[in-house]
């Protein structure tokens, strides 16, 4: 296509300038007049599609700027989106023809001298069916020509960037000395450093975030709650196992002297159920546990301890404490086998008789040796107490201060669970028992042994023992939950669970229960206090010291018998109220 067919002159003015929509339309293809020339070449342009040619691309003359007309060149219209605009031709009434606008659409025209617009040259039009190929290189072409616009050298201008000067430090400093005249002068004036300092607030506010009311309810529970909480269900717990220690001494001797009786009085041999078998199972326990203890000589093992220097008596004491946990768990898996087993003797066939009772006698072999060798833990325990307690080099306040502060470094800076810090609570509980035990087995030897006032030393060696495990127990468990965002109502819960456990009260999960196995320290209890009974008894014939035996005996089972009624119907007095009080809790929380 030829921009400078016809004799007519090109201008660039119109496209220098905005035009408006209605002026677009104004000019549109349709608007202009259809010469004779244009239907020529309309009717041309068919008869070479008809016979496959391809229009050549369209070359693009560079603009001339004339000295009358504006040289300003610039396109209006930009359009990212390929248009297909459908133009019927009512003249002819042929199809329709299709244009296309691609990219950008250069628009050309000329002004006549009279101000008159006459079409100059055709748009980038291409008839419907045309090949993408014209498009792209239509659009290719009106780039070419923005481009050249564009290029200062088609003016004739050539324009050189001009070079910045690099930036000179020192010149500059020296031009605006006063930009850190203020800093310096602030340096070298600690005077007015520590006026500013002191009319500039707390300066632990800049490090230290300023709490709200979460953390403040976080030291509350840390100090208060959990403390209290924790210190309740642990002397809860205390009088639970105290409970079954006394069950133990009471209960069972009384059940087995009633079967005794009633096979003695019908003088029928009956098979016995599985209750019966366990209780016969934990006093063959009970006894052979006592009757071990009383062949070991306590004061050769008194000496042995405190005359060796090469272990301390705290780390000796640590040691026997991870023992006496060990004994524990394998004790507790013990006699749920020996139940076991006495129940499928209580329940087997006739045929199946013999094998169950040499099961049940295997067990009841494997229990006793595992709580001869725990009572045996807890009573070298106990005289490494007694040894230090004795001792008159701060022994007892090294081993307290060793083992609390082990058991803080062990516990509170690792990630617990619930249901962890629930059983930790309930070894806490054991601990607490057996440290009474211990005791009890300080004052014997002091008892047997001690010369002059020993009680208020006792007394006080006992407080003290007694206070630093409440502190460390509360300091543990009040770390545990504020670094494992436990809440003090978990322990609520526990305590919760224990009632449920004082009331018989079957729970889902029955490892929430306190297992508490009381015939090592009843082994060791009764040991201590054979010998402080032994004494009381008065010299005579055998018969009298039977007699005295026997006498002290029944009063000292009178005695436990009371104590064990009193504690548990206290304990389950307590136990109903908690219950109720959490059960009324939960309905106005709810």
């Amino acid at each position: 296509m030829s921009f400078r067919s016809g004799g007519r002159k090109l201008s660039f003015e119109l496209l220098s300038s905005d035009l408006t929509a209605a002026d677009v339309d104004d000019i549109s293809p349709r608007s202009l007049p259809e010469t004779s020339s244009d239907g020529n070449r309309r009717r041309r342009r068919r008869s070479k599609r008809k016979q496959g040619f391809q229009s050549p691309p369209i070359v693009e003359e560079e603009p001339r700027v004339d000295g009358n007309a504006a040289a300003a060149f610039r396109v209006t219209d930009l359009r990212s989106v390929m248009e297909k605009v459908c133009q019927s031709s009512d003249v002819e009434g042929s199809a329709a023809s299709c244009v296309t606008r691609v990219g950008v659409e250069l628009r050309q025209r000329s002004v006549a001298a009279n101000g008159r617009l006459s079409a100059s040259g055709d748009d980038a039009t291409s008839s419907c069916g045309s090949s993408m190929r014209e498009s792209v290189a239509a659009a290719a072409a009106v780039a070419d020509v923005i481009d050249a616009a564009r290029r200062p050298e088609a003016n004739g201008v050539l324009k050189k960037l001009e070079k910045d000067e690099s930036l000179d430090w020192e010149k500059f400093i020296k031009e605006n000395s006063n930009i850190l005249g203020e800093v310096e002068h602030r340096d070298n004036s600690p005077f007015r450093y520590f006026i500013g300092e002191l009319y500039s607030g707390n300066s632990l506010r800049s490090t230290i975030a300023v709490g709200n009311d979460k953390k403040r309810q976080r030291v509350y529970n840390t100090m208060f709650h959990v403390p209290w909480r924790c210190e309740r269900l642990i002397v809860a717990g205390f009088f639970v196992c105290l409970d079954s220690f006394l069950s133990l001494l009471t209960i069972m001797p009384a059940r087995i002297v009633m079967t005794v009786w009633r096979v003695l009085k019908t003088r029928q041999f009956l098979r016995p159920n599985a209750a019966d078998l366990s209780d016969y199972g934990c006093f063959i326990v009970l006894a052979l546990g006592v009757a071990s203890l009383q062949m070991i000589d306590i004061s050769l093992i008194y000496h042995v301890i405190r005359g060796q220097g090469t272990i301390k008596l705290y780390v000796v004491y640590n040691v026997l404490e991870i023992f006496d946990k060990l004994c524990q768990s394998f004790g507790e898996d013990v006699l749920q086998v020996l139940f076991n087993s006495a129940e499928g003797l209580s329940t087997c066939s006739t045929d199946n008789a013999t094998f169950e009772l040499m099961r049940f006698l295997l067990d009841e072999a494997i229990a006793v040796v595992a709580f001869v060798v725990h009572s045996f833990v807890l009573l070298v325990q106990a005289i490494t107490l007694s040894t230090c307690i004795i001792a008159h080099n701060n022994a007892l306040l090294a081993l307290l201060v060793s083992n609390n502060f082990a058991e803080i470094k062990s516990n509170v800076f690792k990630r617990v669970s619930k249901e962890n810090l629930h059983n930790l609570v309930y070894y806490d509980i054991i601990e607490r028992f057996h440290i009474t035990a211990f005791l009890l087995f300080v004052l014997a030897q002091n008892i047997l042994e001690a010369e002059g006032p020993w009680f208020d030393s006792f007394l006080i060696n006992a407080s003290l023992v007694f206070m630093c495990e409440v502190l460390i127990d509360a300091v543990k468990h009040s770390f545990l939950a504020k670094f494992n965002e436990i809440k003090p109502i978990a322990y609520s819960e526990f305590l919760e669970d224990l009632s449920k456990q004082i009331l018989n009260e079957q729970t889902d999960d029955r490892q929430k229960d306190l297992t508490f196995i009381p015939l090592a320290p009843a082994c060791v209890v009764i040991r201590v206090l054979t010998p402080v009974y032994a004494t009381l008894l008065p010299s005579g014939p055998f018969i009298w010291r039977i007699f005295w035996i026997l006498l002290w005996s029944i009063l000292t089972y009178f005695i436990l018998a009371i104590f064990k009624i009193l504690v548990g119907l206290v304990l389950r007095c307590l136990a109903t109220w908690y219950i109720n009080l959490r059960l009324t809790r939960k309905q106005h929380v709810d």
